[in-house]
């Protein structure tokens, strides 16, 4: 990935990052993998029946859909008003625009999947947000956070901000927002830039 640094004490261009997937949703979508993934199938086997889920930067909704599929209570949340538009279209998915911060007016939930959405937040946010996430959570709900392994926060070339951390990181802050960390899954894949970068999916319990 080629990035750009960030000026020291900048603050994540939310209207940049979300103008790019507003303009590139089809695009997005084309990446979505038509199967599910272990940890998905993990995450899913992991709630009650029934359950009402938030899927937070839902992205077109693939995720959402399954999880409606399944028979359980969705709603979809994004930043970006084509993806929520998309999302929104899925049979049995409840969609709606909005940012991280949005959380606290959502409600509980029997789950959260949060699939390669935060890391688009703010070093200095995430704790926050996690901790939103975490006061949104039922008792014992599973909690899934994908993000991308590395240091530090940059702008990709197509100019999405990022913010990175390594998987010590990741279950510290997890921890300090009150989830159990569990089980982690870790992989490469090619995204919508064109690079094949390092992520991590965590599975974590309220």
């Amino acid at each position: 990935m080629h990035l750009r640094d960030l000026v020291e004490g900048g603050t994540m261009p939310d209207q940049q990052t979300l103008a790019v997937y507003d303009r590139m949703a089809d695009a997005y979508g084309a990446l979505e993998r038509a199967d599910p993934s272990d940890h998905y199938l993990a995450f899913e086997a992991a709630m009650v029946p029934g359950a009402r889920v938030l899927d937070l930067g839902c992205g077109p909704g693939s995720s959402s859909a399954r999880l409606a599929a399944a028979g359980f209570d969705v709603l979809a949340v994004d930043g970006s008003s084509e993806m929520v538009s998309r999302a929104g279209s899925r049979p049995g998915v409840t969609a709606r625009q909005g940012l991280f911060d949005d959380v606290r007016g959502f409600g509980e939930f029997g789950g959260i999947w949060a699939s390669f959405s935060l890391l688009h937040a703010s070093r200095a946010d995430f704790p926050r947000h996690l901790a939103d996430l975490h006061a949104a959570s039922a008792k014992d709900a599973p909690f899934g956070l994908g993000m991308k392994l590395g240091r530090g926060e940059a702008i990709d070339e197509l100019g999405r901000f990022y913010t990175f951390y390594t998987e010590a990181e990741l279950r510290r802050h997890l921890s300090d927002a009150g989830f159990m960390p569990g089980a982690s899954w870790h992989g490469r894949q090619q995204g919508l830039a064109g690079t094949s970068e390092p992520w991590i999916f965590l599975l974590s319990h309220a």
